[in-house]
């Protein structure tokens, strides 16, 4: 295992804050990243070329090599049409990590290693993850059972073995990471970094209707539901969102994985914005707090944990 350069010495802990759609934008990024951990965000989230370059520009002027490196998420799927302009712009702003989902392209990782990026692919399985280093990615995100969002459905510590069977380099691991324990545990199984998303839904920074961060305080890992209904690839959403959008979670249809669209859903709802992604982590959520808060505490258990296992 090993992790790059740019990585090795600027976290205060283990993780990447996951990059979530219209939620990550600059200001829970710079929190993330001054708390000492990876902030990162879709590409998407500005909602237009010239607005990802302004933050861009903003992000490099405003961390210096005190503070964590930021990552930018691009979706390497055809349905993504900015994928080309967006990807020209991280390599002008030489963006340290990019994250790649949903495909797996030579063009855009040697993009992106040309000026000594990191990519980093996200994957459900070992046949994606050995395509995603046979086409260049510097590393991977193992997405497992439980992940907020698009989500796998093997176990962690399957994904994992399998993966390390025959790749040695960066990996991070995703799916209900929640706590310092959990960051541990990421490690103890091989991965390198610990992939967290749905904690920092519930922070101040977060770009997030009140109700849906009150929601994860509410919840728990008994209130997910796995379903293509809305995108037409599986996540994990909160049940209670289903509900309010007029849905019943027990009896979804499922989606076309072809088409990749939002689903539109009756009297106005859009999955987009009124279904609520959430990986199954969230009991370890109890209140809404700022990023650095969040960091600050999974800095404690983090050590807690280590310590109680060396003193085993």
């Amino acid at each position: 295992m090993s992790l790059p350069a740019l990585l090795q010495n600027r976290l205060s802990l283990p993780v990447i804050g996951s990059p979530m759609f219209i939620i990550s934008q600059p200001e829970l990024v710079l929190a993330q990243c001054r708390a000492g951990v990876v902030g990162s965000f879709p590409s998407l989230n500005a909602r237009s070329a010239a607005i990802l370059d302004d933050w861009l520009l903003r992000l490099t002027q405003e961390l210096d090599e005190s503070a964590a490196p930021f990552a930018v998420n691009l979706i390497v799927h055809r349905s993504n049409a900015r994928l080309e302009e967006d990807l020209a712009l991280c390599v002008k702003h030489r963006v340290p990590i990019v994250i790649t989902s949903l495909g797996a392209r030579e063009d855009v990782n040697a993009a992106i290693r040309g000026y000594g990026g990191i990519v980093l692919h996200d994957v459900i399985d070992d046949r994606f993850a050995r395509k995603a280093i046979e086409k260049g990615a510097t590393g991977l995100i193992a997405v497992a059972a439980g992940a907020g969002g698009h989500a796998g459905t093997l176990s962690p510590f399957a994904l994992v073995q399998e993966i390390r069977a025959w790749f040695d380099g960066p990996l991070a691991l995703s799916g209900s990471i929640a706590n310092g324990r959990a960051v541990l545990a990421a490690q103890a199984m091989g991965a390198d970094l610990a992939y967290v998303g749905s904690a920092f839904i519930a922070t101040h920074e977060a770009v997030a209707d009140t109700a849906y961060k009150q929601m994860l305080v509410d919840c728990s890992a008994a209130d997910i539901l796995y379903s293509n209904l809305f995108t037409g690839v599986h996540g994990n959403y909160l049940r209670p969102s289903i509900e309010r959008a007029g849905l019943d979670p027990d009896n979804l249809p499922q989606s076309d994985p072809s088409k990749m669209n939002f689903a539109e859903l009756s009297e106005g709802k859009k999955a987009w914005r009124d279904i609520w992604g959430c990986g199954q982590g969230i009991g370890a959520v109890d209140a809404v707090v700022g990023a650095a808060e969040l960091v600050a505490r999974l800095q404690r258990e983090y050590a807690a944990a280590r310590g109680a296992l060396c003193a085993a």
